[in-house]
């Protein structure tokens, strides 16, 4: 059982934010596969289905981003996925905007939602997918609960759907394969 977690705020003045672009790409996801998100359980929103041949739960945490690793933590339990099994999908201001950077393990990169879902699994070894948000303009706070401008919309489209083909990559190899070929290039670039 594969766990694909993208991290966001709940509710519709959060919806467009630099900051809910996991919720973005798990929405992708769920199009994609005929799955929907609407079922509430572990503090979150979640569907179960198949991608790649694989079972595989999409889930949106409800509690507000600083406190992601509550749903992580018990749909992790209810599943009894295993770290290997967990990818989750995270904004990172210290990227360019659409660039992607896929990785097992590392720290949370001043990621508040990354930090409590290490806090709550005492592990820092599961996958995770960065999306580029650009560095911040003023107050990181302000910056990541901004919106995404017209100019950059496009931009983000075309990341959030090169981060789906990702987590797909994913699902169906693994982490390096899946590294080596989409951690190089920008939302703008072909394979």
């Amino acid at each position: 059982m594969k766990l694909i977690v993208g991290l966001g705020n709940p509710g519709p003045k959060y919806a467009r934010t630099r900051h809910n672009i996991g919720f973005r790409v798990v929405d992708e996801l769920a199009r994609r596969h005929g799955m929907s998100l609407t079922q509430e359980k572990f503090h979150a929103w979640f569907d179960k289905g198949t991608i790649s041949d694989q079972d595989v739960v999409l889930l949106k945490p409800t509690t507000f981003m600083n406190l992601s690793g509550q749903a992580v933590q018990a749909a992790g339990r209810f599943y009894r996925a295993e770290l290997a099994d967990l990818l989750v999908i995270s904004d990172d201001h210290s990227l360019p905007l659409g660039r992607l950077r896929l990785r097992r393990g590392g720290g949370a990169g001043g990621h508040n939602g990354l930090q409590d879902i290490v806090n709550r699994l005492g592990d820092n070894s599961f996958a995770r997918l960065r999306i580029g948000i650009d560095p911040p303009i003023g107050s990181s706070v302000s910056w990541v609960l901004s919106p995404f401008t017209d100019d950059e919309e496009a931009i983000v489209s075309a990341s959030s759907s090169r981060a789906a083909d990702a987590v797909e990559c994913w699902i169906s190899h693994d982490t390096e394969f899946a590294m080596n070929r989409f951690n190089a290039g920008s939302a703008n670039e072909t394979e």
